[in-house]
C-alpha cells in the first residue's frame, strides 16, 4: 500500500475541483516551497510532492485513472516526474521565470547617483536663531564633454552584442525540479545594455568627472543636535540617466557657556547676593537677543524661577519662539571682612530681637 499523501490533499483542493483551481493552487505552494525561494529543510520535498500531485491532477486521463484506482493506477505516470517529465508545466515554470527574472530587476534602467554624507558644528546661536553656512565637498558629475554617456564627442555607446541591449543575460539550467532560467547581470556590458568602443578623452568613458565643489547651506531658525537637512539634487551623478543624488548634513551643536536648552525652552543660572534677594533689585540678564533687565523681587529665594516670554529658541519650520527661564541662584560670601561680618551680626542679632518681639 502506497504511504503517499492523496494528490487532492496535497495541493490542498476538492476532488471536484476544476482545472483552473489546480493550477492556481500548485502556483501558489511551487512559489512558497520553490528552493530558490525557501531555504527550510523540508522546502524541496514539499515542491517535490506537490509537483507530482499537479502533474498527475492536470493531465485528465491521468487524474481519472487516480480517481478510479489511486496511487496504485498512476504510478507508472508518476514515475516520469523522477526523470524531469514535467508535461504540461511549462506555463508554471514560466511564471517562476518571470519571477525571477522580475526580482533581479531591469540592470540597464536609469540609476539614481548615491548621496553625500557630510557633518556640521554649529554654535549654539547659529542652531537656535538661523545662519547661513558654505560647506565644501567633493562629487561625481557629469562629464562636461559627453554628458554623462561615456562616448568620445559626436558618437553614442553601441548596443551590446551579448544581451542585446537588455542589460541581462538568461541561462537554462537543468535540476531535479525541471529546467529553470537564471538571469543576471550581463558580464560584458556589467548590466548598463551598451559598449563604449570609442571612449570620451575627458572622462575615459567613466560618463564621470570628480569636482570639488563649494555649496551654501541655509540653516533654518531653531535646528538642534542632530538634525539632519536635505538638500536635493546636490550628490553624486545618477547613471544612465537616472537622477542626481542628496546632500545630507547632520548638525552637531556645540554647549553653550551659560545657556542651556530644554526643546525650545532656554535655561539661564542668575547668581544675586544676599543683599539683592533680600532687598529686591533690577538686574540685566543676557538673552539670545540681547541683554534684558529683570526684577527680582524683594525676599526672593534661592530656587525662584523667573519667565522671559518669547526670549527662547524659535520653533523649527513654524512660527514662535519658545521662553527664557532665569533660575535664581543666591550666592553666599565665604569669606568677609570685619565690617561686613560686623553688620551681618547686628542684622542677625536684630532679626533675634524680632522673635521676641512676637
Amino acid at each position: 500500500m502506497s504511504n503517499k499523501r492523496d494528490y487532492y490533499d496535497v495541493l490542498g483542493v476538492a476532488r471536484s475541483a476544476g482545472e483552473d483551481d489546480i493550477k492556481q493552487s500548485f502556483r501558489k505552494l511551487a512559489f512558497q516551497y520553490h528552493p530558490d525561494r525557501n531555504s527550510s529543510p523540508d522546502a524541496a520535498e514539499k515542491f517535490k510532492e506537490a509537483s507530482e500531485a499537479y502533474q498527475i491532477l492536470s493531465d485528465p486521463e491521468k487524474r481519472q485513472a487516480y480517481d478510479r484506482f489511486g496511487h496504485a493506477g498512476v504510478d507508472g505516470s508518476s514515475r516520469g516526474f523522477e526523470g524531469f517529465g514535467f508535461g504540461g508545466m511549462g506555463g508554471i515554470f514560466e511564471d517562476f521565470y518571470n519571477f525571477f527574472s522580475d526580482a533581479s530587476g531591469r540592470q540597464n534602467s536609469p540609476v539614481n547617483g548615491d548621496d553625500i554624507h557630510l557633518g556640521l558644528d554649529l554654535t549654539f546661536e547659529e542652531a537656535a536663531l538661523g545662519t547661513e553656512k558654505v560647506v565644501r565637498i567633493s562629487r561625481s558629475e557629469n562629464c562636461s564633454v559627453c554628458h554623462g554617456s561615456g562616448a568620445k564627442e559626436g558618437t553614442q555607446p553601441d548596443q551590446c552584442p551579448e544581451c542585446k541591449g537588455s542589460g541581462r543575460v538568461q541561462r537554462v539550467q537543468q535540476s531535479i525540479f525541471g529546467r529553470f532560467s537564471n538571469v543576471s547581470p550581463c558580464n560584458r556590458c556589467s548590466g548598463t545594455g551598451q559598449i563604449v568602443n570609442d571612449p570620451c578623452g575627458s572622462c575615459g568613458g567613466n560618463g564621470h568627472e570628480r569636482f570639488n565643489r563649494e555649496i551654501k547651506l541655509v540653516i533654518p531658525a531653531g535646528v538642534d543636535n542632530g538634525v539632519r537637512l536635505q538638500m536635493s539634487g546636490q550628490g553624486h551623478a545618477g547613471g544612465r540617466g537616472g537622477s542626481p543624488g542628496n546632500l545630507l548634513v547632520s548638525l552637531k551643536v556645540k554647549k553653550h557657556e551659560f545657556f542651556q536648552r530644554d526643546n525650545n525652552t532656554v535655561i539661564y543660572d542668575l547668581k544675586v547676593s544676599v543683599a539683592q534677594a533680600a532687598l529686591g533689585a533690577e538686574v540685566t540678564v543676557p538673552t539670545l537677543y540681547g541683554d534684558s533687565s529683570l526684577k527680582v523681587p524683594a525676599g526672593s529665594q534661592g530656587g525662584d524661577v523667573f519667565t522671559l516670554r518669547g526670549k527662547g529658541i524659535p520653533f523649527f519650520r513654524r512660527s514662535g519662539k519658545g521662553d527664557q527661564l532665569v533660575h535664581l541662584t543666591v550666592v553666599v560670601p565665604k569669606k568677609l571682612s570685619k565690617e561686613q561680618k560686623r553688620l551681618f551680626e547686628e542684622l542677625d542679632a536684630s532679626f533675634e530681637l524680632e522673635k521676641k518681639k512676637k
